[in-house]
């Protein structure tokens, strides 16, 4: 039997593993931009192709999850993600890059259903709202992780040396996997329904992809907006850093407080998209000082709901959370894959101002989104 916390610390460790080549391009995008040759735009598209991979593979993803267990699907997540990480170390070309990016985001998927299938069916309800908290604070600790890779391993020993290491810690998330996490759920009785989801889903999760497309630029491209605007180097990667941390904070405390409520779960990510598009228009004030300042809002409030929203629509889905959440986790793949795509463009066209100012506002209409889709779910429940 998998005990809560041997399931709590797979969850979190398979959820590092597989999120962590994006972030490490995006901490070291300086360094790896002036070898490689690309632009900003460049740095988008690269990005963008990794997350469009794990948006188009993430129904496929649930549902393999549930048909297979969490365990082969996580050993299957971390063996792939390790071979993209050593493709990116050995990266000689922009194209080898993106190649081995597109490879990680059918990874990234698997990992995250594969973690969140295993927290809803092995953590008690009442403290689920924390274990998914934590979990997602994984994926900025892997920005914080990245960000201090700049000051410790990519000006001393080099950039590729930090993918090589970060492969090595993947492959060991192979020893933290419960040995029997469970079998594969039972398919739902209505298998036909789960193919089709709710109206209300849909917006939700179109309010997701559109508060995803404003904040994942903030992990991709901060590093290099901090150098742009006058910081070194290693401040700039101390700014990731920052971010990172303050975006571990918010998750793990945002899934504290969803535990002390019986409902309204989506009203508080409303709410936090609202206040993170305010971060990102802070990034735009003068001073360096403003740039960790809106780095830090923008991770803590803008980019720290997905998981409650995990947390949300697993407790509407107790049969098959990992399909479920297959769902929503297409919006926020699509929008983390749009996100940086779009904002390099805007960025290599009229600038960076323009580029945060437009993802500000992409922030508030996902806000109002999701006010609309938990309206329409209240209606059918």
């Amino acid at each position: 039997m998998t005990t809560p916390q041997r399931a709590a610390t797979a969850a979190l460790t398979t959820t590092v593993a597989t999120v962590c080549p994006v972030f490490l391009v995006g901490g070291l995008s300086v360094q790896i931009m002036d070898e490689l040759t690309f632009s900003p735009a460049g740095l988008g598209l690269a990005v963008a192709l990794y997350f469009t991979t794990s948006a188009l593979v993430s129904v496929w993803s649930g549902r393999f999850v549930e048909r297979v267990g969490v365990r082969k699907a996580a050993v299957a997540a971390i063996v792939l993600v390790a071979i993209a990480l050593v493709g990116i170390a050995a990266s000689v070309t922009f194209t080898m890059l993106i190649v081995m990016l597109i490879l990680a985001g059918p990874a990234n998927s698997l990992g995250q259903l594969s973690a969140n299938a295993l927290l809803a069916k092995r953590i008690p309800p009442k403290r689920q709202g924390l274990m998914f908290g934590i979990k997602q604070a994984a994926i900025p600790a892997s920005t914080t992780l990245a960000g201090l890779s700049v000051p410790l391993i990519a000006l001393t020993l080099g950039w590729r040396w930090a993918f090589g290491f970060a492969a090595l810690l993947a492959l060991g998330a192979l020893l933290l996997l419960p040995p029997n996490p469970g079998a594969a759920a039972k398919a739902a009785p209505h298998p036909a329904a789960r193919r089709r989801p709710s109206a209300a889903l849909v917006v939700i999760t179109a309010a997701a992809a559109l508060g995803a497309t404003a904040a994942n630029p903030l992990g991709t491209f901060i590093a290099d907006y901090a150098v742009f605007r006058g910081m070194s180097e290693a401040f700039a990667g101390m700014t990731v850093t920052i971010g990172g941390l303050a975006g571990v904070v918010a998750r793990i405390s945002v899934g504290w407080l969803a535990d002390k409520r019986s409902s309204g779960r989506l009203s508080m990510i409303a709410i936090m998209l609202a206040a993170g598009s305010m971060g990102l228009l802070i990034l735009l004030a003068p001073g360096l000082w403003t740039i960790p300042v809106g780095t830090a809002v923008g991770f803590a409030l803008g980019w720290a709901w997905p998981g409650l929203l995990n947390f949300a629509i697993t407790l509407r889905h107790p049969d098959a959370p990992a399909a479920a959440t297959g769902v929503t986790q297409t919006g926020v793949y699509l929008g983390g894959g749009i996100g940086p795509l779009s904002f390099g463009a805007i960025v290599d066209l009229w600038g960076y101002p323009t580029a945060w100012t437009t993802m500000s506002v992409l922030m508030l209409v996902g806000a109002a989104l999701m006010v609309v889709g938990r309206r329409m779910l209240l209606r059918v429940t």
